[in-house]
């Protein structure tokens, strides 16, 4: 396998993580905040919904663009100026799977040397297709530890 049919394997499972650390969970749990300045669960799964959406975007300007500015955002913006406690779980996770299977579909139709191409992130700098592919690879398991400490963190 080469580092990008890995990259893009690793990348296309995340939803199927994502959906059972949040499985048997009620409104009140998904939104339960642990402690003060703490995402809830829910705050987690959109969290990773909007990066996804931005990051399928940043990987198809690298790809269709030469070498293009690649804008990050206040993630802490979205969660306290766009709050989803009534947000539908179901359709946060259906789109996330969506949108990741949509995009590993369309990575591995790319030819090996377009995972060299680069654009120029404003916090990371330069960035190849690759590694943007690999960072939202391993985001999901970086929240699903916190989803996992919150969920052991529940009143039972």
């Amino acid at each position: 396998m080469s580092p990008a049919d890995t990259a893009i394997a690793s990348y296309e499972s995340g939803p199927a993580k994502l959906r059972e650390a949040c499985a048997g969970l009620g409104t009140a749990a998904l939104n339960r905040r642990i402690g003060p300045g703490e995402w809830s669960i829910m705050e987690n799964a959109v969290h990773l919904l909007d990066s996804d959406l931005a990051s399928t975007h940043r990987m198809r300007r690298i790809v269709a663009e030469e070498n293009p500015l690649l804008v990050s955002y206040d993630e802490n913006a979205f969660i306290a100026r766009l709050p989803c406690d009534r947000d539908d779980l179901a359709e946060v996770l259906d789109l996330f799977e969506a949108n990741r299977r949509f995009t590993a579909r369309w990575l591995r139709t790319l030819p090996t040397e377009a995972f060299l191409r680069t654009g120029i992130h404003t916090q990371r700098g330069k960035v190849t297709l690759l590694q943007i592919v690999e960072i939202y690879a391993n985001h999901v398991d970086h929240h699903l530890r916190f989803v996992a400490e919150k969920r052991r963190n529940l009143p039972r």
